[in-house]
């Protein structure tokens, strides 16, 4: 038995590595060993160097956010402070605990008549109590200052490599002499940060707000990862970093949308959502589609010719061109608002409980409180976000 599962074991390790799958006709891994210049052809164990390095990375965001977020979010007024307390009450906690934290009308009236409250008192109860588990403000201001910085700078740095590189000017470049495509140190580097910082993402994403998106997201940044990992392994890495760049563009204007809106600068969050928005579409749906697609489907069927991974490849960029597009519909719904009432819609899906900041100071300095609403609009994620201040 001990000997069949290890031929079994050995089939599937030479499928999953076979050259018909990964690289061109004629082609195979021996001819990838050699040293190349630089850093040699990309190989499946660098990936291995990404894990330490990830770690390094959560690391350093636990430093950042304590040292530089904080303070800074404390000099732009916004409070160490939690949620308001509820006041204490055995039978309305057991209620919440064990039967509901959504009381329904019936049960509301039963409850005012058991504890001689009033309904309202005893909706504002509930509703303070769904926000203990909300995160405060700081935490998630500190959060979004740590992926803006990160996201400023890859995408500087991004723009600054690829400013020096003939593929960045000329994609056919991208295909010359592909798959004998030596790594730089440069293009290395910016392929092992972007994967280590996604790695990151899926780490502290167990210890980070807890949204209602957590499983969207989780899958999300599985496929982020899965992507680049397939574009290393194949050496596709060229234009893997424009697909990169292209996405960052905008990520780093959605974090500081959301840190304006935490520090409650509307006009700025709003022009900075507006700002965004062009940014996505111009990005996602003008230069991904005539540039990145073009190049991927056309220019490298013209010089190397399709093989397995480059469908599968293709396939997996095709499917991020429609999630493009359904983004951007959010998106503009959610900037239309914006501009038609002055004001962005909050985000559904920032918090656990969906009731607005603006409710919940309403509540602490008013007598009577009513239940609270979401005005916020589905979640849209440009490379890890969802709604308009999401987060990939």
């Amino acid at each position: 038995m001990a000997t069949a599962a290890a031929g079994a074991l050995g089939l599937l390790w030479g499928w999953l590595w076979s050259e018909r799958f990964w690289l061109p006709q004629n082609v195979s891994w021996a001819d990838l060993e050699g040293p190349g210049d630089g850093y040699g052809y990309p190989r499946a164990r660098h990936i291995l160097s990404v894990f330490p390095l990830a770690a390094g990375v959560f690391s350093v965001r636990l430093l950042f956010e304590r040292f530089i977020a904080k303070p800074c979010a404390l000099h732009v007024g916004i409070q160490d402070s939690g949620p308001y307390q509820p006041q204490p009450n055995a039978i309305l906690e057991k209620v919440f605990i064990s039967i509901t934290k959504y009381p329904d009308e019936k049960r509301l009236e039963g409850l005012s008549k058991q504890l001689d409250w009033d309904v309202r008192k005893i909706q504002c109860w509930f509703r303070h109590r769904r926000n203990q588990d909300k995160p405060p403000t700081l935490t998630k201001f500190c959060e979004s200052m740590w992926r803006f910085t990160f996201y400023l700078c890859i995408f500087c740095y991004g723009i600054r490599f690829l400013w020096s590189s003939p593929w960045f000017w000329d994609t056919r470049q991208c295909w010359h002499s592909y798959p004998y495509q030596p790594l730089t140190s440069g293009l290395y580097y910016y392929y092992i940060m972007e994967l280590a910082f996604y790695w990151s993402l899926m780490f502290s994403q167990f210890t980070d707000i807890k949204r209602k998106d957590f499983l969207i997201m989780f899958v999300h940044h599985l496929a982020t990862i899965g992507l680049i990992t397939f574009s290393y392994i194949n050496n596709m890495v060229r234009v893997g970093t424009l697909v990169m760049c292209l996405h960052d563009a905008s990520d780093f204007l959605l974090e500081a949308a959301k840190l304006a809106n935490y520090a409650k600068y509307q006009r700025l969050c709003d022009t900075l959502f507006v700002i965004f928005s062009a940014v996505f579409m111009v990005t996602r749906l003008g230069i991904y589609p005539f540039w990145i697609l073009n190049t991927t489907l056309f220019e490298s069927w013209e010089i190397i010719g399709p093989y397995p991974s480059w469908w599968l490849f293709n396939g997996l960029l095709l499917i991020l061109q429609v999630l493009h597009v359904i983004w951007s519909y959010l998106i503009a719904r959610i900037a239309f608002k914006a501009l038609i009432r002055g004001k962005v819609s909050k985000d559904d899906r920032s918090d656990v409980e969906s009731s607005s900041e603006e409710e919940d100071v309403a509540a602490n300095t008013k007598s009577s409180c009513g239940s609270g609403s979401s005005n916020g609009a589905s979640w849209v994620n440009g490379h890890m976000g969802g709604s308009c201040w999401a987060e990939e």
